[in-house]
């Protein structure tokens, strides 16, 4: 019902910065929290980010904490990742999510957009 897309992805130098954002199209029920997610090649996806339905709370990774920033504008469905401070061990597809519960969980989020690649050149 509801699809998620994911923009702003690219290559860029380690110490670069680039944001990520996540467009949602069709019609939602209820309130949603929404998330980051990351999959490096032969790797398992990871939690990178969440962020709670009205946007008062928010949790990171240990590994980008203090690097990445999430938002969102709740009126207009939409979220951005702002990723400072790249390494080239962020290189991975990012995966926006949104779920009915704020949670780093994979399983909680059922809603996911189609990936967005990230490269980080050393």
């Amino acid at each position: 019902q509801v699809q998620l897309v994911e923009s702003g992805g690219g290559l860029v130098q380690a110490g670069d910065s680039l944001r990520l954002s996540c467009a949602a199209s069709g019609r939602i029920f209820g309130v949603y929290s929404m998330a980051w997610f990351r999959q490096a090649p032969g790797k398992e996806r990871e939690f990178v980010a969440a962020i709670s339905w009205n946007g008062d709370r928010t949790m990171y990774a240990d590994s980008v904490k203090g690097r990445f920033t999430i938002s969102r504008d709740g009126a207009k469905i939409m979220d951005a990742l702002q990723m400072n401070s790249l390494k080239p061990e962020d290189t991975a597809v990012y995966y926006c999510a949104a779920g009915p519960r704020y949670s780093s969980d994979t399983a909680d989020y059922g809603y996911w957009g189609q990936g967005a690649q990230v490269t980080v050149s050393s």
